[in-house]
């Protein structure tokens, strides 16, 4: 039994569809927790076991975990809390579930950076690897994916590409840094709970096909979408005041604000790619098949 939270998120969606797909031949059976289970799929009805609430309710992990083999573990960023608490604190319940019920091997969504200068003052990432110790904490086994920024984070952006021709972010813009797909991360994440012939805990880096700048990003979207895009970078004092204004938990926000300035730094370039830690997905395929549809919608 695999057991997936945040099943109709950006990188649990694409799970779910790979594990509807191979699980029954692997002899798996699948379990999700959902708060809404009408946003699931159609292709899901009847074929996976729905226990509905929030994966940080400790009487909805006590159902979905019992009886289980191994969990995808994603936290959904909580801008309402301090970071640590929107991990760990999260995550807590979780590890006590884990250990009740005997679940053996979990793959939770992390972060790059470990084992860095950057690591402990990277704000988000701080609170995400701080989440991987306590879950590896509990006795399982563990992998946590590391991953740099998503391309995805770019949907973001397709209201301000599509009326001015811009898209903005805080890092220098020749700075070049791995960005993956979610698609190629829930890929990562299907192999493992499919092949649970590992043990003890390690980082799994999910790092794209290549590092990219912001001014390469702005190249390839030109080119991609036939119309001219830059790049514009925005101060961080800028970005943490308009974030704060929007009513974000201030120290949430001064999370982001550590994090991009460590990714600005480097946080993102210590792991090397190679053929293992690398993933298919180019931001060229990936424009092609979901930026541009919604810019041009």
């Amino acid at each position: 039994m695999i057991v997936i939270t945040a099943p109709t998120g950006n990188i649990g969606r694409h799970l779910l569809s790979l594990l509807l797909g191979s699980a029954p031949a692997a002899g798996e059976e699948l379990r999700v927790i959902v708060r809404d289970p009408a946003r699931l799929p159609d292709t899901a009805r009847g074929r996976v076991e729905v226990v509905t609430g929030s994966h940080g309710d400790p009487a909805v992990l006590d159902r979905a975990f019992a009886g289980a083999d191994a969990v995808f573990w994603l936290v959904p960023p909580d801008a309402s809390l301090a970071p640590r608490d929107a991990w760990t604190g999260f995550t807590r319940p979780a590890v006590r579930a884990l250990a009740t019920h005997g679940v053996g091997h979990v793959v939770g969504v992390s972060a790059l950076g470990r084992g860095t200068p950057l690591a402990g003052r990277a704000g988000l990432v701080t609170a995400s690897l701080a989440m991987d110790d306590l879950i590896a904490g509990a006795g399982v086994a563990y992998r946590a994916l590391a991953n740099p920024s998503f391309f995805e984070n770019l949907l973001e952006e397709a209201g301000p590409i599509r009326e001015q021709g811009v898209f903005t972010d805080v890092v220098e813009p020749d700075r070049r840094a791995p960005l993956v797909a979610v698609a190629d991360v829930a890929a990562a994440a299907a192999r493992l709970l499919l092949d649970r012939s590992w043990t003890g805990t390690a980082d799994i880096p999910v790092l794209g096909p290549q590092d990219l700048s912001p001014n390469d990003l702005a190249r390839i979207m030109t080119e991609q979408l036939g119309r001219p895009v830059r790049y514009e970078r925005r101060p961080l004092d800028e970005m943490y005041s308009t974030l704060v204004g929007h009513g974000l938990n201030a120290e949430f926000v001064q999370g982001i604000v550590d994090m991009k300035r460590a990714k600005d730094e480097g946080l993102d370039a210590g792991v090397t790619r190679t053929p293992d830690t690398g993933s298919p997905t180019s931001f060229e395929q990936w424009c092609a098949r979901t930026l541009k549809p919604a810019v041009l919608s």
